[in-house]
């Protein structure tokens, strides 16, 4: 892949961290895909079917749960008479298309997932998503592949709102928290992947925007974008 920028070059004026990694964990949704618009529209729509509003604080508060905790979270907000299960399925039939055909990566994520790939670095997803959403999404923008490991919260345990899903990737990495950086957008990401002993790079996100002064102060570095993502030794 050519690239259209130098993260060496880039580090040469100052502008990159040069850190000892070996292994790199990424979120996705507000992380490595540009698709927490779509969650908006998700919820809006599903909401107002039933006559309901979104809350200014539902997307922040659910965006670390697991599908399971989700749907529980907001059945239990709205008193909804519906099943887990079937909030989950309608969830899932809104935002496959979306997942598939629109979602996006986040500037220069492409550039740095070939960079690291072609130094060596492991790769690994920890994410919220379940399966048969963020498959199509890693397909449609060409970097499936050029992952090693993927975890995800909808295969069973907690969701992000605890370490677990950082832990069985460092597991499925084979290498300690030490070896590896981690990115994320969400401050209870940020937190448990620090818990684990992982550097944690936080992205920026607009629905996270509220929590930016924490987040500057427990992460080890805050990116606008993958431009000026470190780069190992």
């Amino acid at each position: 892949m050519e690239f259209n920028f130098s993260f060496k070059e880039k580090n040469y004026n100052g502008d990159v961290k040069v850190t000892d990694f070996e292994g790199a964990i990424f979120d996705l949704d507000g992380t490595l895909l540009d698709s927490m618009d779509v969650w908006e529209k998700i919820d809006i729509e599903f909401l107002s079917k039933r006559g309901l509003e979104v809350p200014d604080d539902y997307i922040n508060n659910i965006c670390a749960f697991s599908f399971k905790e989700a749907a529980k979270y907001t059945i239990n907000l709205f008193n909804l008479d519906e099943s887990e299960e079937d909030i989950i399925n309608e969830w899932n039939e809104m935002a496959i298309h979306e997942y598939s055909n629109n979602v996006k990566l986040r500037p220069y994520a492409k550039e740095y997932l070939f960079y690291l790939k072609e130094c060596g670095i492991k790769l690994a997803v920890a994410t919220g998503l379940p399966k048969n959403l963020y498959e199509p999404a890693l397909k449609n923008n060409c970097v499936f592949e050029l992952f090693d490991v993927f975890c995800s919260t909808d295969d069973g345990g907690r969701g992000k709102g605890y370490p677990d899903v950082y832990l069985r990737a460092l597991e499925k990495l084979n290498m300690s928290a030490e070896k590896c950086i981690s990115f994320e957008d969400v401050l209870q990401g940020i937190i448990n992947a620090k818990e684990v002993g992982l550097a944690v790079y936080a992205m920026y996100d607009k629905y996270s925007l509220k929590y930016k002064e924490k987040i500057i102060k427990i992460a080890d570095g805050y990116l606008e974008d993958f431009k000026n993502a470190p780069i190992p030794y």
